[in-house]
């Protein structure tokens, strides 16, 4: 479970962008490009906390330090998207941590939330920097796989691999069916069937 703050995109008319269930929304920015007088105050400090984490960490995703990444493609100017999990802040810490400890290796959200926002599946050796409760960047992460499936069908090592609870499908299910229940969008609703993109990532930073 997710939350968003993508700041690729320097245009205030683009749309919010989710990368997942697992993802919140947050307004889409360029952190490079973007005017801090037409931005809330915390999305600017926001973009300038996520510049200085990249140009610390990117050397950990093996780029030299002039070269910087958006998303799936290579840029001069732009880090990863930057994003927390969960819809609260509790939940980005208590997920967050769990990343940090080793033991949260997957997150898994509704393709419907893609399809809703029109935004692109996560990919294969895209970056990610993970933002903690309070919107502060603390993690770089890379994805490695990325597979769609249904909510019926999520086997037990994904579950365990998610990290959550006590890594069982039982709970992990449970959980989930909560979440999906109080997150989906308008017309959406919750059913066994339902399509989940799971996706799988490394910790390229903090080395554990």
């Amino acid at each position: 479970m997710t939350n968003d703050v993508n700041p690729q995109a320097a245009d205030d008319s683009e749309p919010e962008s989710e990368h997942g269930s697992e993802h919140g929304s947050e307004p889409e920015f360029d952190p490079s490009t973007f005017d801090p007088e037409s931005v809330p105050v915390e999305d600017a400090e926001l973009a300038a906390e996520v510049l200085d984490f990249w140009a610390a960490t990117r050397q950990y995703a093996g780029m030299a330090k002039a070269s910087v990444v958006v998303g799936h493609t290579v840029s001069e100017t732009v880090p990863p998207q930057a994003w927390s999990f969960g819809d609260e802040p509790e939940l980005a810490e208590t997920l967050l941590a769990a990343v940090l400890a080793g033991d949260k290796t997957a997150t898994s959200s509704a393709l419907w939330d893609y399809d809703d926002e029109g935004v692109p599946l996560p990919l294969v050796g895209e970056l990610s920097i993970l933002l903690d409760g309070d919107r502060h960047p603390r993690a770089l992460i890379r994805t490695t796989s990325v597979e769609t499936t249904t909510f019926d069908e999520v086997d037990d090592d994904f579950a365990a691999a998610e990290g959550e609870d006590d890594r069982t499908l039982e709970s992990w299910r449970a959980g989930h069916e909560a979440y999906f229940r109080r997150t989906l969008g308008e017309g959406r609703e919750f059913s066994e069937d339902m399509p989940i993109v799971c996706e799988r990532f490394e910790l390229l930073y903090p080395k554990r």
